[in-house]
């Protein structure tokens, strides 16, 4: 049977996701509640996971999915672990599969970890008993859908077709529901046959029902996969742009943020991710699974394709990225009179950015991890991420050489108050609205004096800080009120 028609009979009534992620989970979510006569069934292989999308309280955190997922939710969009039951019913299969850089053999470091897509490759053609339409929305490198192709050709079933497309994602986490609701753009790419345009016209259908048709574009499969990873590392070198002259800016006495305000009103260049931070993430969002590893992803295509010089070019954006979040903790310790050992640091916020609970290249993990390498006492508070899921980042092998002793080193609080009590110094490393608000005298008259502020966000008001009687580190400005108060990187000046 072969449904793949003109684009007038290209409607779509079932609809399955392969994976109930930060992607699937979301994007499917908005399908559902703007296609009120498709079935969207979201499948993953966790049970816990899926529990989760049945109840109250999601794997996720994103500001008014719930309202949505409440009201569609065993109407047209279900979730299930019966993966193969879904992908035999649909008509269209998205698969977003985690798609994370390998670390291990060939392309270590770099290169993504395709055997998630795989699986799901060799999964579709083995059940599938009809032609389907596929879909890549995970972040894949260039030519993934080929490979998809191939596998799916080469163990379909007599009389069942596949068309293959690409429409990746570009989803900020903590404003996932207004990017699908509100895109800049949906790109999709498919092969340039008739079959394949049908199908591209097809998954148009589908989100013409809430996007303007002038907004939904359509390519070539290996241009659309592509354009993903282009505009990820275009967006990553602005941040590594703007956080490389947060340095000069220290060593100079400009003010970063000055700066950055008057390149942004330069029309050529605008002023979206210009905010100078501790590192990808925050107001910039490089951090999360998306930025550094899409950089990466170019690094080694680059390698692939025998351009060195290329390849060095986007590396040097990750380098100024690692550099950011380990001088940023060195000044930390060169402030505390050169040492943390023993000594007790409230870090506010552990996710990568706020309004999420994603703490995937989170800054945080790796100022925390510098920190305790040093030997401090750090109280954590963060008001969406759980202890379980802190000490499963700062424990990881590839973090972490002895587990037992980050266990001693590392204590989570409910309230931030709580933290504070008895420290010496609070590091902002999440931007939560929250951290805004606190009452700062309160928390200074509980922590041991001199008493540290180290904002690696550029969220607080410094001077108001400084009044109270903090000694106040930031990044990108030396604060001038006496010379304890100064950028993180002059303290080998003094």
């Amino acid at each position: 049977m072969v449904f793949f028609r003109t684009f007038a009979d290209m409607t779509l009534s079932r609809i399955c996701c392969i994976g109930a992620g930060y992607v699937g989970g979301p994007t499917c979510t908005i399908i559902a509640d703007k296609c009120p006569d498709v079935t969207v069934t979201v499948t993953d292989l966790s049970q816990d996971r899926i529990n989760q999308w049945n109840s109250d309280n999601l794997p996720i955190y994103e500001p008014g999915l719930d309202e949505i997922v409440r009201r569609r939710r065993n109407k047209n969009l279900f979730f299930s672990t019966d993966v193969k039951k879904a992908v035999i019913e649909a008509e269209l299969i998205f698969i977003c599969v985690n798609t994370p850089t390998k670390n291990y053999g060939l392309g270590k470091g770099r290169a993504a970890d395709l055997k998630y897509v795989e699986a799901a490759a060799r999964m579709i053609a083995e059940v599938a008993n009809q032609s389907k339409i596929v879909v890549e929305k995970s972040t894949v490198p260039v030519k993934a859908a080929e490979s998809i192709s191939n596998i799916l050709k080469a163990n379909q079933r007599l009389g069942v077709q596949y068309q293959v497309l690409s429409n990746p994602e570009f989803l900020a986490e903590g404003t996932a529901v207004n990017d699908l609701l509100n895109p800049d753009r949906v790109l999709i790419g498919g092969e340039q046959t008739k079959e394949g345009r049908e199908a591209v016209e097809s998954l148009c259908w589908i989100y013409s029902h809430w996007v303007p048709r002038e907004n939904i574009i359509t390519m070539n499969t290996w241009s659309s996969e592509l354009s993903k990873l282009a505009a990820n590392a275009f967006l990553a070198q602005r941040i590594s742009s703007i956080n490389a002259m947060s340095a000069i800016c220290e060593m100079t006495g400009a003010d970063v943020t000055e700066v950055a305000h008057a390149v942004g009103t330069d029309t050529r260049i605008g002023n979206k991710f210009l905010k100078a931070s501790v590192g990808f993430g925050g107001f910039s969002g490089f951090g999360g699974s998306c930025f550094q590893k899409d950089v990466l992803n170019m690094v080694y295509l680059c390698e692939c394709l025998n351009l060195p010089e290329v390849a060095a070019y986007w590396q040097q954006v990750i380098n100024i990225n690692e550099y950011q979040k380990r001088r940023f903790a060195n000044r930390i310790i060169e402030s505390l009179f050169n040492t943390v050992t023993n000594k007790k640091l409230a870090v506010f916020g552990f996710s990568f950015k706020k309004d999420t609970g994603d703490t995937r290249e989170s800054a945080a993990i790796y100022v925390c991890k510098y920190l305790t390498d040093e030997g401090a006492n750090l109280r954590i508070y963060d008001p969406k991420v759980t202890d379980k899921k802190i000490f499963s980042e700062l424990t990881n092998p590839l973090m972490c050489e002895d587990p037992e002793r980050v266990k001693e080193l590392v204590t989570t609080y409910p309230d931030p108050y709580e933290a504070a009590n008895g420290t010496h110094a609070l590091v902002i490393c999440t931007e939560w609205d929250q951290f805004t608000t606190l009452d700062y005298s309160k928390i200074y008259q509980k922590m041991l004096k001199p008493a540290f502020i180290f904002d690696g966000r550029l969220i607080l008001d410094h001077e108001a800080l400084m009044k109270i009687g903090f000694q106040v580190v930031t990044i990108g400005k030396k604060l001038q009120r006496s010379n304890v108060h100064r950028s993180f990187s002059t303290s080998s000046q003094s």
